[in-house]
């Protein structure tokens, strides 16, 4: 194998649920939250930038509450995305501890400023967990949990950003299942869904989870579901995880699964043209076992960070006999919160 684990560094922001793209050789990372700091009240969201040549990351400056821009920052939030447009980036959904928001915010990386373009057609309700990717000129949203209605969806929703207009794409063919958490990912015309957490009685919240680790994809050209037969390694079930492309390949890595309540740190490369799972061993030392991190591409390197992963702690309760649900052998699982960061290095190796 030619890929490398090669950098491992401490200090970055620490973050989890957040929403990162690349623009150029930079990476911008949005809000989401780390354990212990209120998420009732409004404050602005962070942006966090990455730069990529020398590895240092930095805060960017955030608005003084008499700044007129305030009112078009996107309140600091969890389950959102983020899709790069050009020198444009397009956050959208998520929600803090209050409410979930389906307002559309636009950052330009020129100028590191904020806007609230104006959309029309039919707005897709607030949600979060859900997914989005850009095709063809359009974000394609999927997924995720929509408050008002207080269910998973299945739906698809497409904003033109030539327009600003967004329209419900009535689809054919079976659709993945409801769920949130999930990862969309273009590769060409199509939008491939992997993962997610569903629910028995979908589409409604019933803490019967249910992980599927069936792809599928829909064609945006004619808006059919289609679920290919896959051969291979394929990946249990998972939500959280990251998913991205290199060389035309689609590549799962990590994420949770609730029902064997396990964090994975396993990566996987899916091939389009013959639908076949690969499981990979880079050399190096992998990211630890971690869910709700960020994995984006830039060059022949893939940079990961953030995310939470379980810490065993002792728990003193368990020695006395009542162990609780979640304790190991009189451990107990606590979830810690990473600012880290790694670098997955496909080199110049044409083995793929």
């Amino acid at each position: 194998s030619s890929m490398y684990w090669t950098v491992h560094l401490e200090g970055g922001p620490r973050r989890v649920n957040h929403a990162a793209v690349v623009v150029g050789d930079k990476i911008y990372s949005f809000g989401g939250y780390c354990t212990g700091e209120n998420y009732r009240k409004r404050r602005p969201m962070d942006v966090h930038v990455l730069n990529t040549s020398n590895f240092r990351w930095s805060a960017l400056p955030l608005p003084k509450q008499n700044d007129p821009q305030v009112n078009c920052v996107p309140y600091q939030r969890y389950g959102h995305t983020a899709v790069a447009y050009g020198d444009k980036i397009f956050v959208w959904g998520g929600r803090n501890d209050e409410a979930a928001c389906n307002v559309l915010f636009c950052f330009d990386t020129n100028i590191l400023q904020w806007s609230c373009p104006s959309v029309s057609g039919m707005i897709p309700g607030a949600r979060d967990g859900h997914s989005a990717c850009i095709i063809n000129h359009c974000m394609f949203v999927f997924g995720g949990f929509e408050e008002e209605i207080d269910r998973f969806s299945q739906d698809v929703h497409a904003l033109d950003l030539r327009t600003m207009r967004w329209t419900y794409i009535i689809t054919q063919g079976e659709p993945p299942s409801y769920r949130d958490f999930h990862s969309a990912t273009a590769l060409g015309d199509r939008m491939y869904i992997f993962g997610g957490r569903g629910d028995l009685n979908g589409p409604f919240h019933s803490q019967e989870e249910i992980y599927c680790s069936d792809i599928m994809y829909l064609d945006t050209k004619t808006c059919r579901w289609h679920r290919p037969v896959t051969a291979g390694d394929v990946p249990i079930g998972r939500r959280s995880h990251s998913a991205f492309v290199y060389n035309g390949h689609l590549f799962i890595f990590g994420g949770y699964n609730g029902l064997y309540d396990e964090h994975y740190n396993d990566l996987y490369r899916f091939s389009a043209a013959n639908n076949e799972w690969h499981l990979l061993k880079p050399q190096g030392k992998p990211p630890s076992k971690r869910r709700r991190q960020s994995c984006l591409v830039v060059g022949d390197k893939v940079f990961l960070f953030g995310g939470t992963s379980p810490c065993y702690s002792p728990n003193p309760i368990a020695f006395l006999g009542n162990i609780e649900e979640n304790a190991v052998d009189g451990l107990e699982a606590k979830l810690m919160d990473h600012n880290d960061l790694h670098i997955l290095d496909f080199g110049k190796l044409q083995d793929l």
